[in-house]
């Protein structure tokens, strides 16, 4: 299965109009949350842009000093990665560049595990809905209003139902919300 899981504003952007995200910095309780969800996965594909956000989890020491974020460290660093950039000629830690189109890709990425596969990236995930490659979507919304940025989702030509899985309200009041097509 191929999920799609990013952290939210209230009116659906990943990223504000400056790009910041730094309203969806994780309670303990979501951190923990998080490092859960990423230890069940098989793989992520990932753009450039996030890819390059995420290096300095497996190039940073003084990213475990905490147990906490040592933990997320852990498994994130045991994630095999796949990167999609048109820029990069190199990637670093657990990771390699595509060499497909994403179906392809995708396809390869869940054929190789028994597990889940999760995509992160709009634009890649975006490529992805169109697709119809997405299985499932995880939205954490954080309780802010940015007023523009980078969208959650893309813009769709047909409706997509979903069913509502799961929720979850943590103490930070983000909402953790799972939808399967």
């Amino acid at each position: 299965m191929l999920i799609y899981s990013m952290g939210v504003s209230v009116d659906g952007f990943i990223a504000d109009r400056v790009g910041a995200f730094g309203w969806t910095a994780p309670s303990d309780e979501l951190f923990r949350f998080h490092t859960a969800l990423v230890g069940e996965l098989g793989g992520y594909l990932c753009g450039r842009r996030l890819y390059e956000t995420m290096l300095v989890w497996e190039t940073d020491p003084s990213m475990r000093d905490t147990e906490l974020r040592a933990a997320f460290a852990d498994v994130w660093c045991a994630l095999p990665k796949v990167v999609f950039s048109r820029t990069l000629d190199s990637v670093q830690g657990n990771a390699r560049l595509a060499q497909a189109s994403v179906a392809e890709e995708v396809a390869a990425a869940i054929d190789a595990t028994d597990r889940d596969v999760s995509i992160g990236g709009a634009g890649l995930a975006a490529q992805a809905i169109e697709l119809g490659l997405v299985d499932e979507l995880r939205m954490f919304r954080h309780p802010v209003v940015v007023g523009g940025g980078t969208p959650f989702l893309p813009p769709v030509t047909e409706d997509v139902p979903l069913d509502l899985i799961e929720t979850r309200t943590f103490g930070s009041r983000v909402i953790y919300e799972r939808y399967r097509r």
